[in-house]
């Protein structure tokens, strides 16, 4: 075997290489820690919620086993985003509790807060209405899948 380095091979390893990097960062992390999952509101680099936002990450206080959240941790126009569950759960008006699939309907991203009465994707920034799961702001065009939710005392569940 000729032990050559011609240049078809060089280029051929140079190609794979970049079609590995390419890859490798298509690839990065879209989970986000459960201090990062935060509810009602973003957060700075910090973890702190920026202004005009309100803090709450899912799981910050216990609910009882097999809860998705309390009532009173979830503040009315804001939600609790539940990421083992891949579920929101949203307050639209005052005592009014709903819930939907976490993940945007655009391109499958985890959505990453709820704040001023919508659900944000930090992919593409599409915006989902709290009231109805509908889409407010593309590029998404169809609305987060609702999932039925039950409620005993101050416990949120899945139906």
């Amino acid at each position: 075997m000729d032990q050559n380095l011609t240049r078809r091979h060089a280029l051929s390893a140079a190609a794979l290489a970049g079609v590995g990097a390419a890859v490798a960062a298509c690839s990065s992390g879209t989970e986000t820690s459960a201090r990062n999952v935060r509810a009602a509101g973003g957060e700075t680099a910090g973890g702190e919620p920026a202004a005009g936002e309100t803090a709450g990450a899912a799981g910050e206080k216990p609910a009882a086993a097999g809860a998705l959240a309390k009532k009173s941790d979830i503040p009315v126009g804001g939600g609790v985003i539940v990421k083992a569950e891949k579920v929101v759960v949203v307050q639209p008006e005052a005592g009014t509790f709903k819930a939907y699939r976490a993940i945007c309907t655009h391109e499958g991203c985890p959505v990453k807060r709820v704040r001023d009465g919508l659900i944000v994707c930090p992919c593409h920034n599409s915006t989902f209405s709290i009231a109805d799961g509908s889409p407010q702001k593309g590029p998404a065009k169809k609305p987060l899948a609702e999932v039925h939710i039950s409620s005993e005392g101050d416990t949120i569940t899945l139906a």
